[in-house]
């Protein structure tokens, strides 16, 4: 064997190893999409009103607060929609005051005057932009989520329309406790308290005269029993405005309480925690409600300045403490989620798809390797060997970039073949050729090769493009199709040009051939 040969060969069974190693064994290094390994699918809506009428909720009482310090008098603040909000009451010798007051809300909101007052609306390009954002938020919330429940894989991505979001979650079992943490807002605030707890809603107003400030909040929430007894349900009258809010969380951790039950401890950043300690120190001695998706979860007195540690206590189990945790680790969602579409793939019918797709490709290579080894004698063998190693090394290919084998990529290994069998079509029926008009099979082989490179350029040039469109613009199924086919066809250029050459050179090596079996 020559030199040159001989570092073909190792070439070859270097690649061929390498691949094998790499997907070797396939149910640990090859992932599996939903269709194939079970799972869940879902389509959700982002209810993107939610964020506006937060955004304006939340401009409307810093407002209030800006005209309280500025000991400006007016009406009551009230929504008028989830992007407008309107003030009555302002004194008609303060209004010049009144609006200067309005430099900041008048960036993203334009005035309009009524009777009695003004109405604040959202400009049409906030509206779009914060439509937009939301979106996005919530699709990087919910992976962060995803990815935090250990999903292989999983597919989080918009759907149809602008507000529509498509999670695929493969090999999970327990679907309820997904949805839960996925939806879940998860929106942390820390309020001050001014009365509380009561037994009911009622009690709650009764304290202020029915007549309940604009800046105050009746929100539900849990009430420590005595050791040993249940916790119950109180009302607390609190602040409106958050002292700190999720967004300022550095992380968040299940823990322990002082009696040894399931909490979540968490932490602040620097500018949370320098909010918070300047709200610990002015009121200490205060209770602090700790409020989870505007649920009261403790409200324990404030004993001295805390700066950035917290704990949230309450019954939880083990479970739900680290589900908790996660869901704030991750970010609260900025609007409210609804199911639109669920279907969940059982492991079963996974597997009946992994048995379809295996079987049918099993019958398609028989089926190549006996028109093969019929109509093209010894040559055929050589072939399949290609075709083989084109397999080997597209399964170690993917398992190494990590991506994911669907049922549509099942498919893309079957064009594969199809391409292999084509591409040493091409190849043999040159070589005959070459036979017919003279030349001798090592002149033949070599010329066949040569003169055939180009073509197999071409055609795989021009099916790279179309994997390409596909990929770019095809959703998740049609996208692992397009990247199956695509590493399938860079593949077989190697294994159709350099494995085949490379067998035929060392058949002709070990000696002299007047005749090809061809």
């Amino acid at each position: 064997m020559s030199k040159n040969l001989r570092w073909k060969v190792l070439v070859i069974v270097g690649v061929t190893a390498l691949a094998v190693w790499s997907f070797y064994p396939p149910d640990q290094k090859v992932r599996l999409g939903l269709d194939l390994k079970g799972g869940v699918h879902l389509v959700m809506r982002v209810q993107t009103d939610d964020a506006l009428r937060l955004e304006t909720q939340t401009t409307a009482d810093r407002l209030a607060e800006q005209l309280k310090t500025a000991n400006i008098p007016i009406g009551p603040i009230a929504l008028a929609g989830a992007n407008s909000f309107s003030v009555t009451g302002v004194p008609a010798e303060q209004d010049a005051a009144f609006r200067a007051a309005l430099t900041e809300v008048e960036v993203n909101y334009d005035r309009s005057s009524g009777a009695g007052g003004y109405t604040f609306t959202l400009k049409p390009n906030i509206v779009v932009q914060l439509r937009e954002d939301t979106v996005n938020q919530a699709l990087q919330t919910i992976e962060r989520r995803v990815n935090e429940l250990g999903v292989a894989e999983p597919v989080v991505a918009r759907h149809s329309t602008a507000d529509q979001v498509l999670v695929q979650l493969p090999g999970v079992a327990d679907v309820n406790r997904a949805k839960e943490i996925i939806r879940s807002t998860a929106l942390l605030e820390l309020k001050q308290v001014e009365q509380g707890p009561f037994p009911d809603e009622g009690s709650a107003r009764l304290a202020f005269a029915g007549n309940l400030p604009p800046d105050i909040q009746i929100l539900p929430g849990t009430i420590e029993g005595a050791p040993g007894q249940p916790a119950s349900t109180g009302y607390y009258a609190v602040r409106r405005v958050a002292a700190v809010t999720g967004r300022d969380l550095r992380t968040a951790r299940p823990t322990l309480d002082e009696n040894n039950r399931p909490a979540v401890s968490f932490s602040l950043n620097n500018e949370g925690a320098r909010k918070f300690g300047l709200f610990t120190q002015a009121n200490i001695g205060k209770q602090l409600a700790i409020v989870l998706d505007d649920r009261v979860q403790s409200a324990p007195v404030i004993q001295s300045r805390i700066d950035d540690e917290g704990r949230i206590t309450g019954n939880f189990t083990n479970q739900e403490a680290q589900d908790l945790s996660l869901k704030l680790r991750s970010g609260a969602l900025p609007a409210s989620l609804t199911y639109l579409e669920e279907r969940t793939v059982g492991p079963s019918l996974g597997a009946d798809s992994i048995r379809a797709g295996v079987t049918a490709a099993a019958g398609g290579l028989a089926l190549v390797t006996l028109f093969m080894l019929f109509y093209y004698k010894l040559a055929g063998f050589n072939a399949l060997v290609s075709i083989a190693i084109n397999l080997a090394i597209l399964l170690g290919l993917m398992a190494y970039a990590g991506a994911t084998m669907t049922l549509p990529g099942i498919a893309g290994f079957i064009l594969t073949i199809g391409m292999g069998v084509d591409s040493n079509v091409l190849i043999f029926e040159r070589i005959k050729e070459e036979l017919r008009s003279g030349k001798g099979v090592k002149q033949a082989v070599a010329a066949g090769f040569d003169r055939v490179l180009l073509t197999i350029l071409d055609t795989h040039v021009a099916s790279l493009i179309a994997a390409a469109f596909l990929f770019n613009f095809g959703t998740g199924p049609i996208r692992g199709f397009a990247l199956t086919l695509t590493i399938g066809l860079m593949a077989n250029v190697f294994t159709a040009y350099f494995v085949s050459r490379t067998l035929f050179e060392l058949a002709l090596s070990r000696r002299q051939v007047a005749k090809l079996s061809i």
